[in-house]
């Protein structure tokens, strides 16, 4: 019988919960959680309890990424097929009885509470497709791809039709970057890409009669059409759909070098910046922080993605090398969209910035995220103690 001697004392217990804990990971995390605290306290602080409320949120998510990190890859990859079942499931349900705001039936009464399940398949969706591939591997095939396709088409087909075009690409992007790293051909990828920039030259050069009232472009809806034709030319709508993007460009532009300073944001706080705690929070950085501020969160941001890179590549299976790829390259995309939406560069969608925009599903969500890097990094120091 083991006395109280044998039992190892509290202090050892949570060294070894840490054991294997990604060093660089871990401080480009806390230095962008801080970077996120600072612009919120500016941004928020005298609108209600949002800086209160995304510190709680902060936490919440460091204990997602905490309790994730435990799991090992092998864990992850069982959880793969029941997690992804339920968001399709879940979506399935939103489109039957979901709850319609604004012309948007994106979310479900549970009673208990409300919830967006389109945000459970930006993990969902790379994880069953990570674990897709790993049964696969070593004998993969066309067919396996386009089985890998289906799998992909039908949330994103699900998510966009409530409409959330925003949420749908994400998820998209997520699927595509485990194809990608899966072996997926570039003669399959150019022809894509090159129909994207056709479509991109096509809209630039012939813009204004496609973008005249009447116009039906078929594949977008009328809002959506509307975002990407504000996006050609604000001015014509200054007052209207093109005020988002006019006050996030003056903010930005009139940071200058250096910002204005620490809560000295005046398109910030007169509130001509629309939803500034939230999808337009990098203009509110921008205008205080000014060049330097971007700079320096651009950095944190590539010091974050670089080092997620880092620990995909030295993954010990094809599982954990596909999943973390992706997640990585996620937080890019995160970035990348909400940063030219902001900017007037990109059609202004609901894509929050990760750290610094204010909203708990999307921090939660993060939080998994960060977990699942945290365990494929722990798992293969594990491995080699």
């Amino acid at each position: 019988m083991k006395s109280t001697f044998d039992r190892p004392s509290p202090w050892r217990l949570v060294s070894m919960a840490f054991r294997g804990f990604d060093g660089p990971l871990t401080l480009a995390v806390l230095l962008l959680a801080a970077a996120g605290l600072l612009v919120m306290y500016s941004a928020g602080y005298d609108h209600g309890t949002r800086f209160i409320d995304h510190g709680r949120n902060m936490l919440i998510a460091a204990g997602v990424m905490f309790a994730v990190a435990q799991l090992s890859p092998q864990r992850l990859a069982q959880l793969a097929v029941p997690l992804y079942a339920a968001g399709v499931l879940l979506l399935v349900a939103v489109a039957l009885f979901g709850i319609t705001k604004k012309g948007a039936t994106r979310w479900l009464d549970l009673q208990v509470t409300v919830i967006q399940p389109s945000e459970i398949l930006k993990i969902a969706m790379p994880l069953m497709l990570a674990w897709w591939f790993q049964r696969r591997e070593g004998q993969l095939r066309v067919v396996d791809f386009l089985v890998a396709g289906g799998l992909l088409l039908l949330p994103v087909a699900l998510i966009a039709k409530q409409p959330d075009l925003g949420t749908a690409l994400l998820v998209l992007a997520a699927g595509v970057y485990v194809m990608f790293f899966a072996g997926l051909s570039w003669k399959l990828i150019l022809p894509v890409v090159a129909l994207a920039a056709v479509a991109v030259f096509a809209l630039v050069v012939f813009g204004d009669p496609l973008c005249q009232p009447g116009v039906d472009w078929r594949i977008l809806h009328d809002y959506q059409k509307h975002r990407v034709c504000t996006l050609l030319d604000p001015g014509k709508d200054p007052l209207g759909k093109g005020f988002h993007i006019i006050q996030g460009m003056i903010a930005i532009g009139s940071g200058g070098l250096w910002g204005k300073g620490f809560m000295n944001g005046t398109q910030t706080h007169l509130e001509f910046i629309p939803e500034r705690t939230t999808d337009f929070i990098f203009a509110a950085l921008s205008e205080e922080f000014g060049l330097a501020g971007c700079l320096t969160l651009l950095g944190g941001f590539t010091f974050l993605i670089l080092r997620g890179l880092v620990i995909a590549s030295e993954a010990p299976t094809l599982f954990s090398r596909l999943l973390a790829g992706a997640v990585t390259l996620s937080f890019f995309t995160y970035a990348m969209v909400n940063m030219g939406m902001v900017s007037g560069i990109l059609p202004v969608v609901g894509v929050p910035l990760p750290f610094i925009s204010y909203g708990g599903t999307a921090m939660v969500t993060l939080g998994l995220g960060l977990g699942i890097l945290m365990s494929v990094a722990r798992s293969k120091r594990l491995m080699q103690s």
